[in-house]
């Protein structure tokens, strides 16, 4: 049992080159893969993103199953993954050309459809994505951004003085009909008092 537990089924360093070479593999797929695959998941792109995860296990732990084998992968991916994150934050130039660029989807309220198709975001995901954040529909967004991390931020549009004056009129009109349906049933109290 403590063989199983504590003896390594593969080298130190090949453990450690098969984390190394499997984490460069996944970030440089997923960069290629486009900005949506890390945010704007769809069930396709998870189950593909689940099953990502399965199959690159055994490159990592090759013939190993170990216990210590797997806190050796781990650490390692961990490790890793913070040296990775502390460099590109120390060096932005790099960390802009690996992680790319925001993508504007919408521009003065104008979509722009090529970059949608380019980032493989259909217009419903789109309307979706702004309903979940307070905003009723696409012509009420000025901007939308979609963000190196695969978030979608929308800024709404600011209503125009008809805009304005149109829903003044409308809660006028609200606050009428209140008023009548009020009155009417008044004037039903006093009809039946009488």
């Amino acid at each position: 049992m403590a063989n199983d537990l504590f003896v390594l089924g593969i080298p130190f360093a090949e453990k450690l080159l098969r984390t190394f070479c499997v984490y460069g593999f996944l970030l440089a797929g997923l960069r290629l893969a486009g900005k949506r695959e890390l945010g704007q998941l769809n069930p396709f792109d998870l189950v593909v993103l689940l099953l990502l995860s399965n199959t690159v296990q055994n490159a990592i732990i090759g013939n190993d199953n170990s216990l210590l084998g797997g806190i050796v992968g781990a650490s390692a991916l961990l490790i890793l993954n913070w040296i990775v994150v502390r460099f590109l934050y120390t060096h932005p130039t790099i960390a802009r050309w690996l992680e790319g660029d925001a993508d504007v989807l919408i521009e003065r309220g104008k979509l722009h459809d090529v970059r949608l198709k380019r980032e493989l975001i259909t217009r419903g995901e789109l309307e979706a994505a702004a309903r979940r954040q307070g905003i009723e529909g696409l012509h009420q967004v000025e901007t939308c951004r979609l963000e190196v991390g695969g978030a979608l931020t929308f800024v709404p549009r600011a209503p125009t003085d008809d805009e304005k004056r149109h829903r003044e009129l409308l809660e006028h009109l609200v606050a009428l009909e209140e008023s009548q349906a009020s009155l009417v049933t008044r004037l039903g109290a006093l009809e039946r008092q009488r």
